[in-house]
């Protein structure tokens, strides 16, 4: 069953657009609010249990992901009973996972206390927030999670998508009316639970009536059964090192340097990740047709469809990194009232910049390398890149003056990804099933953006110091300076991509093989 890649892949792109222009506005009312109706203290708690509870994540060890992958060949052959196998196997797996994720967060109740500096906010009990937040995270494994991954093996991820934009809005507004009436944290996350299980209710509802053919019976062949658990042990140390990059940060912040650090650099992530959906909007929307593509089409052609999708996520990433360098310092400066405590000097927007340009523009590489399923070549990169951030972490946190020890954070991370990462995945994709001639075409694609991209933050952060005004209005006339700056620049610097973009409605039509470049 060949996928209809272009208008699937608009399809979710349209959806994924819709849900991060939520999670832009949404989450920045959020954590405003905490910030001034709660204060610093509140947001430091929530990044701190989000990097917990991202570390028990590892229990699900990667079923998911594997289970999906392995959809994509009986998906291309249209052979629905196997999938419906697979179903009913991911669905046995899920219910053990949730079963452990819920365990393994018990025993860690003794310790919460010994990761975090300082006194808690009056009147906050951390264990009752803290059981609150496992819950959550466990009730999604109980409740239908398992039918998500038909609608991703179909490439239809807009149906979850518009689940997800739909009980976000109707969560953060509950939240929203509940901070402003009570003031009292423990019912907002009541909701939050409570939209929790609405939405994977919506999910499997939404999953039978597309696919009703599909569900959870039949058994996996032992073979079939053995390759599912071999991926997974692969795509498990993917896990485990993404966890300690991405989610130990938090907690070394907490453990060295307290709750107000941790809602610092919440504040600085959150701008980096909400932007970064611009960009997630465009290469997240392709995997599951890549998964489909790849056996169902020549090498030759995925791999310009591949050049087509890296050109596209360049012109986008280089737009957004050019704004963040312009803009970044002066938002965060208007957004926390310009409280020392929860802003920086001017390295640290740099040091984010930098980050953000780094971990995008490797992703759409990555998300081919997934939907190929080739997790076990590469399976120690992320543990040997992991143990490399978290020391690092530790030794500049350690060694650096007080000033800078959250620049030393950003740092190690960015060096892990350009020192370690980066490197070793790209000689996986180009040994493993692309030849070293698409490996040059790709890295002259990929330094040619670099250096468009530099030259285009350089040039707006340039733009944005000429304007004298501050505040809010300071920010809105910076914003309008930055944004007619980098839409110029990228006319002329990504003059090919932009043409590309506009040659065609949908624009998707253009990662058809034999479309322009």
């Amino acid at each position: 069953m060949k996928i209809d890649f272009a208008r699937n892949t608009g399809r979710n792109f349209a959806a994924a657009m819709l849900n991060k222009c939520v999670g832009l506005l949404f989450p920045f009312l959020n954590r405003t609010l905490f910030l001034w109706l709660m204060g610093a203290e509140y947001l430091g708690l929530n990044g701190l249990f989000t990097s917990i509870l991202g570390v028990l994540a590892l229990a699900d060890l990667g079923f998911g992901t594997a289970v999906v992958c392995s959809m994509y060949k009986p998906v291309a052959a249209d052979d629905r009973e196997l999938v419906c196998a697979y179903l009913r196997f991911y669905r046995k797996v899920y219910r053990w996972v949730g079963t452990a994720i819920f365990a393994i967060g018990l025993c860690l109740l003794p310790f919460l206390r010994h990761l975090v500096k300082g006194d808690l906010p009056p009147g906050l009990d951390l264990h009752v927030l803290y059981l609150m937040h496992l819950a959550n995270t466990a009730a999604g494994y109980f409740l239908f999670a398992y039918r998500g991954s038909v609608l991703n093996a179909y490439h239809r991820g807009d149906v979850m998508t518009n689940i997800r934009t739909f009980t976000s809005v109707a969560q953060y507004a509950t939240v929203f009316l509940i901070l402003f009436v009570s003031r009292n944290y423990y019912p907002s996350v009541l909701a939050t639970i409570a939209f929790t299980v609405v939405n994977n209710i919506l999910v499997w509802r939404e999953s039978r009536r597309l696919f009703p053919e599909i569900g959870p019976r039949g058994e996996l062949a032992d073979g079939l059964r053995r390759k599912v658990v071999a991926d997974v042990k692969s795509i498990f140390m993917h896990k485990v090192g993404a966890v300690i990059t991405n989610q130990t940060d938090n907690i070394v912040i907490s453990a060295f340097l307290g709750l107000v650090a941790v809602g610092a650099y919440g504040n600085y992530w959150y701008v980096h990740t909400a932007v970064g959906g611009l960009a997630w909007s465009v290469y997240s929307s392709m995997q599951n047709g890549f998964g489909n593509t790849i056996f169902t089409e020549t090498k030759a052609a995925n791999f310009e469809r591949l050049m087509r999708a890296v050109r596209m996520v360049g012109l986008v990433v280089a737009c957004c990194s050019a704004m963040m360098a312009a803009l970044y310092a002066p938002f965060i400066e208007v957004w926390t009232g310009g409280r020392p405590e929860l802003s920086r000097h001017a390295l640290t927007p740099a040091l984010m910049t930098v980050l953000f340009y780094v971990y995008q523009s490797r992703q759409t590489l990555l998300v081919f390398k997934a939907a190929a399923n080739l997790w076990r070549q590469d399976r120690w990169k992320p543990i040997v890149a992991g143990a490399f951030n978290l020391s690092l972490n530790i030794a500049l946190v350690v060694a650096l003056p007080d000033a800078y020890k959250l620049d030393g954070v950003i740092l190690s991370t960015v060096l892990s990804f350009t020192l370690v990462q980066i490197p070793w995945e790209s000689r996986v994709m180009f040994t493993a099933f692309f030849g070293r001639g698409e490996s040059r075409a790709y890295w002259r694609v990929q330094a040619l953006s670099a250096a468009r991209s530099l030259a285009m933050c350089a040039g707006s952060y340039a733009v944005v110091r000429l304007v004298p005004l501050s505040g809010v209005a300071g920010l809105a006339a910076k914003a309008a300076a930055a944004g007619a700056f980098v839409a110029l620049s990228s006319l002329c610097l990504f003059r090919a991509e932009v043409a590309a973009l506009a040659a065609r409605l949908p624009f998707f039509r253009r990662f058809a093989p034999g479309g322009g470049a």
